[in-house]
């Protein structure tokens, strides 16, 4: 009997900042480029650019501002400034896309500016900064993603968290350069019902986040079945890429072994 090697529809990526953490990051890039991965970093502003840049890696994504906010004006002008700071950073790692959330967040993870509550005001504000962000990246020629978060667990009190939220933003604003960072992970936590939810959202998903509940560790640790979201992905035609950003459970080429295997069909 013969069998088929599976292979993955999908772009795989890794998240540098959580895999390999015993090496410094040039020596993280390589073996993330080894083992067949593109890579995606954090803030910008923590890395030599020159340096990884000319590390070999192929890179999917980046944060793609340093301070700012969405919903009000003092904050949606210093997300603007900082995100066109973030262009040239992309350019030179041909990183394609830079990732936003509904404020910055500190290194705890938790959010510059916490929201109680989000009124309408603050609505109408984000989808005015997020406009001005579609702008931007129409006049550079790049694409911004808006990522969901959790509140229950990581990012508390963060404003325009949920999937819900991102989803709706990024309806409204139907730019091709704003596209949705849709992340599994913080989506379980928040909402649940997740093949749905990339079903709601295909049209405006830039790229897939993943790792699993709880514990924020690799595809198969938990409670997310991630072969059949991958199944269901190939079915809706989603071709783009997937990003691991999970803590390894323990060996990280093994992490990196099970998060190719739960996308391979």
């Amino acid at each position: 009997m013969t069998t088929t090697e599976k292979t993955s529809p999908f772009t795989l990526a890794v998240c540098a900042e959580m895999v390999f953490r015993a090496l410094p990051v040039l020596d993280r890039l390589k073996r993330i480029t080894e083992l067949g991965f593109q890579a995606e970093i954090w803030d910008w502003t923590k890395h030599d650019i020159k340096a990884i840049a000319k590390s070999g890696a192929t890179f999917s994504s980046m944060t793609g501002y340093v301070t700012g906010t969405l919903a009000d004006e003092e904050g949606a002008n210093e997300l603007l400034r900082t995100a066109r700071l973030s262009i040239p950073v992309a350019r030179e790692l041909d990183c394609p896309r830079l990732n936003l959330h509904g404020t910055g967040l500190d290194g705890q993870g938790l959010p510059i500016v916490k929201s109680e509550v989000v009124t309408g005001a603050m609505w109408l504000k984000a989808v005015d900064t997020l406009k001005r962000i579609a702008d931007l990246g129409e006049e550079e020629g790049v694409t911004f993603v808006l990522e969901n978060l959790n509140e229950a667990v990581d990012h508390p009190k963060t404003p325009f968290a949920k999937a819900a939220d991102t989803i709706a933003l990024v309806t409204a604003v139907n730019r091709p350069s704003l596209k949705l960072n849709l992340d599994l992970y913080h989506a379980q936590i928040g909402e649940g019902n997740l093949i749905e939810l990339c079903r709601t959202a295909l049209t405006h998903i830039g790229e897939i986040q993943v790792a699993d509940v709880p514990g924020r560790k690799e595809p198969g640790t938990g409670e997310i079945n991630y072969p059949a979201i991958a199944r269901a992905l190939n079915e809706m035609g989603y071709r783009g890429t997937i990003g691991m950003e999970a803590w390894p459970s323990g060996d990280d080429e093994l992490a990196l072994s099970r998060f190719r295997d739960a996308f391979s069909l």
